[in-house]
């Protein structure tokens, strides 16, 4: 593929930009410094339960005050699985700090040559508002022109908007993402489409 046949690429963050560290250590000792002991299998479980949860309903963190409200009724999810009777007002904030995200290797050097490339950029991610927040702490929100959450992908909204904003035709565009969903958005958007890992099709670009 051939970098002059673009104007802009959209990336999925989570899969694709970065991962969750596992969150099952600090969530033991979260209980824990609250006198609540578990095993890891419980409190693992407890994790799968509420990312069940929350998964068809991120894009109801759509502003500040429905997502505090998302992350109270996920943090009232673990609890519930992990059967404990903490209060989840005074838990959420520690259940949230426990989900920490990290850049896959070679992401940075894979959006600076997309840039130098000439490539505007752009996140489309089935994410909360909070994912800005994520971009920002990993260092590579200034990489973006436009940050579009709650994507709903497989539907091509999400990448629309973006590119939209970015004022690019689609099929000058392409979508990097993880999944089979990521996949189908671009394809319906009328954009290209190109898998993961980023630094391997990075490094094919022309």
């Amino acid at each position: 593929m051939k970098a002059a046949d673009l104007d802009a690429v959209t990336l999925d963050v989570h899969g694709t930009l970065m991962q969750l560290r596992d969150p099952v250590p600090e969530l033991l000792g979260a209980l824990a410094g609250r006198g609540v002991a578990r095993s890891v299998e419980v409190v693992k479980a407890g994790f799968l339960a509420e990312a069940a949860h929350y998964a068809p309903r991120a894009g109801e963190g759509h502003d500040e005050e429905s997502l505090a409200r998302l992350q109270r009724e996920c943090a009232g999810v673990f609890l519930d699985a992990v059967e404990s009777d903490l209060d989840v007002d005074e838990f959420t904030p520690a259940y949230i700090g426990a989900l920490r995200f990290e850049l896959f290797p070679g992401v940075v050097e894979s959006l600076e040559r997309l840039q130098a490339l000439g490539l505007a950029l752009a996140v489309v991610a089935n994410w909360d508002l909070s994912v800005r927040r994520h971009l920002d702490e990993a260092g590579i929100g200034r990489y973006f022109a436009t940050v579009v959450h709650a994507a709903r992908k497989p539907a091509p909204d999400g990448i629309l908007q973006a590119l939209r904003e970015l004022r690019v035709e689609p099929g000058r565009a392409l979508h990097v993402g993880d999944d089979e969903a990521d996949e189908q958005a671009a394809r319906a958007a009328g954009a290209l489409f190109a898998s993961t890992p980023l630094p391997a099709f990075v490094s094919g670009l022309a």
